[in-house]
């Protein structure tokens, strides 16, 4: 029995030592991972919470200071009826779905041949096309929404949801296909040169291996264009005017806001259900997205 004792006793100092580290390592992933996570997502999920109490607080609470403006003390959901029944909230919605997805199968589809030309094919001039690409998507739209009214109205395009899908690619391809170039460069040319010395065509080769391996960068093009497909602002408002075909974030702006007065319950609704799609998106794929981004940034 003493000597027993004695060896836990001998035991106890080492013991002792290798819990403080675990608790010291404990402490210091709390503070420098755990805690930063907590108070990122804190900011992050504000927002939506913000415009979930909102949606459901009357409009007496939403004027009255002296009410926690965190909680609705009454939820209600006028605003949401004052949302589908006084606006064309669900054709808003339609036609902003429509947009985004013709828009995004467009770019995408272009991009695709357009990155892979510019990452794998030698010519004259690639290095200088390739840069001119990317600074083609950091033009503003404010200095190409005029020219592009009149190309528009030649086409005879003007009210028609065609329009966006007709110019929505002119910003987002440029973009997709810098991001995929970044990402097909990342991908070992020996798998293709292996396939096309078996006899597989370029197109082969495109087709059937870089494509699959170039799904992460891909998924992240598609999320792009489509985000931003959904959220755009200024050729929605200057090539659509009719209430009905308009898009969602136009249609909001345009049919809630009355000069300096807001509708903020229908304006916290509309934004709360417009943000649906574009979260279930990035929920869904926001590995591959993360993959894609960074590999595309880094070699772009």
């Amino acid at each position: 029995m003493s000597a027993a004792y004695a060896d836990v006793q001998t035991a106890m100092p080492g013991l002792q030592a290798a819990r403080s580290r675990k608790l010291r390592k404990l402490l210091l992933r709390i503070l420098f991972i755990y805690l930063p996570v907590v108070i990122v997502m804190f900011f992050m999920l504000l927002p939506f919470y913000w415009m979930l109490v909102v949606s459901f607080k009357p409009y007496p609470e939403l004027f009255n200071r002296q009410i926690s403006p965190f909680f609705p003390l009454n939820p209600t959901g006028e605003h949401y009826q004052e949302l589908f029944n006084n606006t064309p909230f669900i054709s808003w919605f339609f036609t902003t779905t429509i947009v985004s997805i013709v828009s995004t199968v467009i770019s995408v589809g272009l991009s695709i041949p357009a990155g892979y030309s510019l990452a794998r094919l030698h010519f004259r001039g690639r290095t200088v096309l390739s840069t001119s690409i990317f600074i083609a998507y950091l033009i503003p739209t404010t200095l190409l929404f005029i020219p592009m009214v009149e190309v528009v109205k030649q086409l005879d395009l003007i009210d028609r949801r065609e329009a966006l899908m007709f110019v929505y690619p002119t910003f987002l391809i440029p973009f997709c296909t810098w991001l995929l170039l970044g990402y097909i460069r990342t991908l070992p040319v020996d798998l293709e040169d292996c396939a096309m010395v078996d006899g597989a065509t370029r197109w082969q080769a495109l087709i059937k291996i870089t494509l699959p391996l170039s799904m992460p960068g891909i998924v992240s093009a598609t999320i792009f264009a489509f985000t931003l497909s959904w959220n755009e602002f200024i050729y929605g408002l200057v090539l659509v005017t009719s209430d009905a075909n308009r898009t969602l974030p136009v249609g909001v702006v345009t049919k809630l806001i009355n000069g300096d007065l807001y509708a903020w319950g229908p304006l916290m609704a509309s934004a709360l259900l417009g943000s649906i799609p574009v979260v279930i998106l990035f929920s869904f794929f926001v590995e591959q997205y993360v993959a894609g981004l960074t590999a595309g940034a880094l070699k772009g």
